[in-house]
């Protein structure tokens, strides 16, 4: 085990086990809490996700239904669109309407 800085100054911490083996454990993406535990295993508990991924994706917005009972409508728009927010909201919310009404 190495324990090295980054330019920004955090810890920087690699393990390197005694016998390599390429793919022994697939790389992943994720929110969570990690730790080096004293044998030199490092140990990562995910978090779970509060919303699924999308069921509806448009250009603008999304929809999505969490695990916590909730349906999520996302809407997020670029400020260079800032003058069009009200046509685009009106357009993209019947769709996802419709969209909510199908699936009833």
């Amino acid at each position: 085990m190495a324990v090295s800085k980054t330019e920004s100054g955090m810890d920087y911490v690699q393990v390197m086990p005694e016998n390599p083996s390429v793919g022994l454990v697939k790389p992943f993406h994720g929110r969570g809490y990690g730790q080096m535990l004293s044998n030199g295993t490092f140990d990562f508990i995910r978090k779970p996700r509060k919303h699924g991924k999308p069921v509806l994706k448009l250009p603008h917005s999304s929809v999505s239904y969490g695990a916590d009972g909730y349906d999520r409508y996302i809407f997020m728009l670029p400020s260079e669109q800032r003058e069009d927010f009200s046509t685009l909201l009106r357009q993209e919310s019947v769709k996802v309407i419709r969209f909510m009404n199908k699936q009833k």
